[in-house]
């Protein structure tokens, strides 16, 4: 089966997130032929049109990177019931400017996790809606509101839960079948 390059963003800046975790986790327990780049956008200024002209370096180097990749994984926290705001400013840099949408076409799948019952629930309907807005076909089963709890995750993404270890497993495993699929209806050349 063909390799995919898939790139993630995680949601937090905290050099410590739980979500880092969990994408290390996602990583370690994806099928072979998915690789993974990070996309960082912590050095991105705050997104304005006035930038739409004549965008800075980092931002070309931010959009070069997601145009390097088959395939986009979101791994967020939720804040206030919604996205970060890193995240948000990333997206809007990416989606600009107009006609230059970054998502457009590239499969996606949100995860992410959190100490509450609800995991990042409704950071996730947040983000799926703006990817929707920006034409990112997204996975949308099996969703995965992960109750992040002490000892779960290593630093080092080793899942200590057996369940856990074969749902996220099985998720990934569904995130490499989706992005074959679309990758089949639209690809990247078309």
């Amino acid at each position: 089966m063909k390799t995919y390059q898939v790139g993630y963003f995680i949601g937090s800046l905290a050099k410590t997130s739980i979500n880092r975790k969990l994408s290390r986790a996602l990583i370690k327990l994806a099928p072979a032929n998915l690789k993974f780049t990070e996309i960082p956008f912590k050095d991105l200024p705050l997104y304005s049109y006035d930038y739409d002209a004549d965008f800075p370096p980092v931002a070309k180097a931010f959009k070069a990177a997601i145009a390097a990749n088959d395939a986009l994984l979101f791994v967020t926290p939720e804040y206030n019931r919604s996205i970060p705001g890193g995240l948000k400013n990333a997206i809007d840099w990416a989606s600009r400017p107009y006609g230059t949408n970054s998502f457009a076409r590239k499969p996606s799948a949100v995860i992410g996790t959190s100490p509450g019952a609800i995991g990042t629930a409704v950071a996730q309907q947040s983000l799926r809606s703006v990817l929707s807005f920006c034409n990112a076909p997204q996975m949308n089963a099996p969703e995965a509101y992960i109750q992040f709890k002490p000892g779960l995750i290593s630093d080092e993404g080793e899942v200590r839960d057996e369940s856990t270890e074969q749902f996220l497993r099985d998720y990934m495993e569904a995130f490499h079948i989706f992005i074959a699929r679309v990758m089949q209806v639209l690809p990247r050349d078309a």
